[in-house]
């Protein structure tokens, strides 16, 4: 769908907001859309609420609104809806889902941020299709309307008319793939060198630290392994050097990770050990095989495994992911012919080679 077309006016974006949004749900698609507008995007962006006054947002800043809901009549190309922190009292509020399906109506794209995306479900525009939202609230989501085939891992998924985003910042991943698919790579790509943030986001939500994932273990020597393993990934940490270092037995050093961790310290090393990769690749210029050494992988091979199995691109791709914002792939996006978004980002080719 591209809709830079000779002779048509700019295409317009509206901005559902609503008591305790939260800020960047609602003005990291407008920086995104504002900053397009400056490298030959034509996009126009209204705010709108339910009855066209401003509102309080989460963070407690006031956020003005152009129009009331009931003020848009004609269609228009791209609808957002933010999330917010209460977006369980959110989705209660009938008047507000009334909102949603009329502007739905008259859009050409709906896309959510966040926690947007149970407005949309509750709304029921999400019946049948593919949705992710933030890590956090994925089972939530699942759990709560059953239709809706969630992805947990994606950064964003399009499933037809509809997109819908992961946690706060991932509505600025989804706003560059709209750009990109109405004005090309080139302007999506100069928007993200301006904005400094990746133009394709490599992997999906598990890229997220694993560190700050895990529940807070009671047993403190068990703190003291993990932080040490988070500390020094390179370092050696094999299960019998772990037991040695604790003073426990290997038999009990395995119940502590299942217990308290929920895996195996094999596995709980290797995940710690690819957020290093992932670090060394985003930061520096260090040539493949000396990031696997550093990081306790080894070789470049053992590496390009890791990131394959628990982020679905290779450390090449990874590394490159300012190209695009994968709109012509399916990557990142979810809508790779029979593969979720998660497996979907490995698709292009330069994927395959790296």
């Amino acid at each position: 769908m591209n809709h830079n077309r000779p002779g048509t006016g700019p295409l317009t974006v509206t901005v559902l907001v609503f008591p305790g949004v939260r800020l960047l749900d609602v003005t990291g698609p407008i920086e995104v859309f504002a900053s397009a507008n400056e490298f030959g995007g034509r996009y126009r962006v209204q705010v709108a609420s339910e009855d066209g006054a401003g509102v309080i947002t989460s963070a407690g800043t006031r956020i003005g609104a152009d129009l009331a809901v009931g003020d848009i009549r004609e269609p228009y190309d791209v609808l957002v809806v933010p999330g917010g922190p209460e977006w369980e009292t959110v989705i209660k509020d009938e008047a507000l889902l009334d909102a949603v399906r009329r502007l739905h109506g008259m859009a050409r794209c709906t896309a959510s941020v966040c926690t947007g995306a149970f407005l949309l479900a509750a709304a029921g525009l999400l019946r049948g299709r593919r949705a992710v939202t933030h890590w956090r609230q994925s089972r939530q989501l699942a759990v709560r309307f059953p239709s809706v085939r969630v992805q947990p891992d994606a950064i964003f998924v399009r499933d037809g008319p509809m997109m819908t985003s992961a946690g706060v910042s991932a509505g600025i991943d989804l706003s560059l793939a709209l750009v990109e698919e109405h004005f090309g790579a080139e302007v999506a790509r100069a928007v993200a060198k301006d904005m400094v943030v990746f133009m394709q986001r490599p992997g999906g939500q598990s890229q997220f630290s694993v560190r700050s994932q895990l529940p807070y273990s009671r047993v403190e020597m068990l703190r003291r392994v993990l932080d040490a393993v988070a500390a020094n990934p390179g370092a050696e940490h094999t299960l019998a050097a772990m037991s040695r270092r604790a003073g426990v037995s290997v038999r009990h050093m395995s119940r502590l990770f299942d217990e308290e961790v929920g895996t195996t310290p094999a596995r709980y090393v290797e995940r710690v050990r690819l957020e290093a990769a992932q670090v060394l690749l985003e930061t520096g210029d260090d040539a493949l095989p000396v990031v696997a050494r550093r990081t306790g992988f080894g070789s470049a091979e053992s590496l390009r495994r890791a990131f394959v199995r628990h982020l679905g691109v290779t450390p090449g791709a990874f590394r490159t992911s300012f190209r695009t914002t994968g709109t012509g792939t399916g990557a990142g996006t979810g809508t790779g012919t029979g593969a979720d978004s998660d497996t979907a980002i490995a698709s292009t080719e330069q994927d395959r080679q790296a």
